[in-house]
């Protein structure tokens, strides 16, 4: 009887072995990420935030998604910081992992290459990342819906059920991107500038793909004359578009195609 996982690991191999070929090759190389690549940090996967909710209500009855939405932090900031309080206490003490700091080494090497993450956990930065696109924001910025105030923070133990402004009193909120809400224009404008530029290579690694512009750059990778990876255990929107496909944990795969690389897996 042959061992399928046997088969299976070797046509794996074959592929990493080529896509760590067309690193080698590649100047410019984009590098998408979504909850997939935090879930190997041990982060609940919830359609971004984890397996937290998954398709259920919250205990108030209302979907996740028109919790954390822009519309309910103006109406019912309460409602709102509870669940974004669940969230980050769900997320709290977990740190990047090697596939963040593998995609930080790659930058080194290649340092025409980008990270564009729709995570808010800002693992990428602290792994190392400089050439970051936070599509979404990130969760460790706080900042006040009526005045000037900002703060950075390390975690949310610090803050009260409905955490107000120091200055004036009124409602503060994280530096993300809630359900409804525009996405940051800075960002926006970089992805663009980049997409502009072209890429060689584009990596989608860990997200479904759901949103147009987080699929866009995979399906422009053959106008810009360059290729498509997916490192996904699922069949996701980009799936039928892509050159190669690793149907493997992000951990996994970049730790294998790094070593096809010829290097030491980063402590």
């Amino acid at each position: 009887m042959h061992d399928d996982r046997h088969s299976d690991d070797n046509r794996h191999e074959d592929r990493i072995q080529e896509i760590a070929g067309l690193i080698q090759q590649s100047e410019r190389i984009l590098f998408i990420t979504g909850a997939g690549l935090s879930a190997d940090s041990g982060l609940p996967t919830y359609r971004g935030i984890g397996g937290l909710y998954n398709d259920q209500h919250t205990d108030d009855g209302i979907p996740i998604e028109a919790a954390l939405s822009g519309d309910m932090l103006r109406q019912r900031p309460d409602i709102t910081w509870k669940y974004l309080l669940q969230v980050e206490n769900a997320c709290r003490g977990a740190g990047h992992n090697l596939a963040h700091r593998i995609i930080a080494e790659i930058e080194k090497i290649k340092p025409h290459s980008w990270v564009l993450t729709q995570n808010i956990d800002c693992f990428h930065r602290h792994a190392g990342s400089r050439q970051l696109i936070e599509i979404h924001g990130r969760v460790d910025q706080l900042f006040c819906t009526a005045c000037h105030y900002r703060e950075e923070v390390r975690d949310y133990a610090h803050l009260t059920p409905l955490p107000t402004c120091p200055r004036c009193h009124s409602i503060i909120r994280p530096n993300v991107v809630l359900f409804g809400e525009m996405l940051p224009e800075d960002a926006v404008l970089a992805l663009h500038r980049e997409m502009q530029r072209g890429f060689d290579l584009v990596f989608s690694i860990g997200t479904t793909s759901v949103f147009p512009y987080i699929a866009q750059p995979v399906f422009e990778a053959r106008r810009w004359g360059g290729k498509a990876i997916e490192i996904n255990p699922d069949t996701t929107e980009v799936t039928p578009f892509v050159h190669y496909k690793l149907p493997l944990r992000a951990v996994d795969a970049m730790s294998r195609i790094w070593r096809a690389l010829g290097y030491q897996l980063p402590v």
